[in-house]
């Protein structure tokens, strides 16, 4: 079995986060919560002091660390008391992008990611129709040109009013057409910043718990063809591993 006690570094790490933490009691996310607001200022002190580029490389301006420390700052927010949702988020959507994306995307991108300019939070997967089932989803992106037409609907989408970018999986292949059930399926970034109201529609959802969750309708979003992240039809792939 592998050995998980923790290491001085893990220490240091605990300790920091919970630093960070002790600015931002109970009281603090139960009006939060209330409000159905998002913790902007608590995601912005992770950011000052490092842990939300936790795992983006150096080079593009993160710490460069590993899976395991990623999971312990997350774990020691929820030990806190405070809530890692818009954290986890920021620290791992990026993976898609990180591992998949254009030299060019990844330089574009991944340093206002790891230095808070740029939220990286929401990921468009699930639709109604298709619930778990990923590889059954409808939201279709047809070429048109050089751009890129996006029609359809995801639902339970976390954080997208509050998220300058959105990793998106659509159809690019009929799922009939499709070489293999995994084949067919795109991934592309989505600029929220430029397209709301521009053939994206945000609908909140009232949950129990305040995660800013929405549904998503897209009606003939246009991107451009630089938005497609890696090869075309090898989206569910990226996906998973991202």
């Amino acid at each position: 079995m592998a050995d998980f006690s923790p290491t001085a570094d893990y220490v240091e790490i605990r300790q920091g986060v919970a630093n960070v933490c002790a600015a931002f009691p109970g009281s603090d996310w139960r009006d939060l919560d209330s409000r159905r607001a998002y913790p902007a200022e608590f995601v912005a002190a992770l950011i000052r002091a490092g842990w939300l580029g936790a795992m983006i490389p150096e080079d593009y301006g993160g710490s460069g660390l590993s899976l395991t420390a990623a999971a312990v700052i997350l774990e020691e927010i929820h030990h806190q008391g405070c809530n890692a949702a818009a954290c986890h988020a920021q620290m791992h959507t990026m993976g898609t992008v990180l591992r998949h994306g254009s030299a060019e995307q990844k330089r574009r991108y991944l340093p206002g990611i790891a230095d808070g300019s740029l939220r990286l939070q929401a990921f468009g997967v699930t639709e109604p129709t298709s619930g778990t089932d990923t590889l059954a989803l409808k939201t279709t992106a047809r070429r048109e040109g050089g751009e890129r037409v996006i029609n359809g609907q995801k639902i339970w989408i976390s954080r997208a009013e509050h998220s300058d970018l959105m990793v998106l999986l659509a159809r690019t292949t009929a799922r009939e057409q499709a070489v293999s059930r995994t084949d067919g399926l795109s991934v592309f970034l989505v600029d929220m910043r430029v397209k709301i109201g521009k053939g994206i529609e945000l609908r909140p959802i009232r949950t129990m718990m305040n995660h800013a969750t929405t549904e998503i309708f897209f009606d003939d979003l246009r991107l451009p063809a630089d938005a497609l992240v890696g090869e075309e039809g090898k989206g569910f792939r990226y996906i998973l591993s991202g």
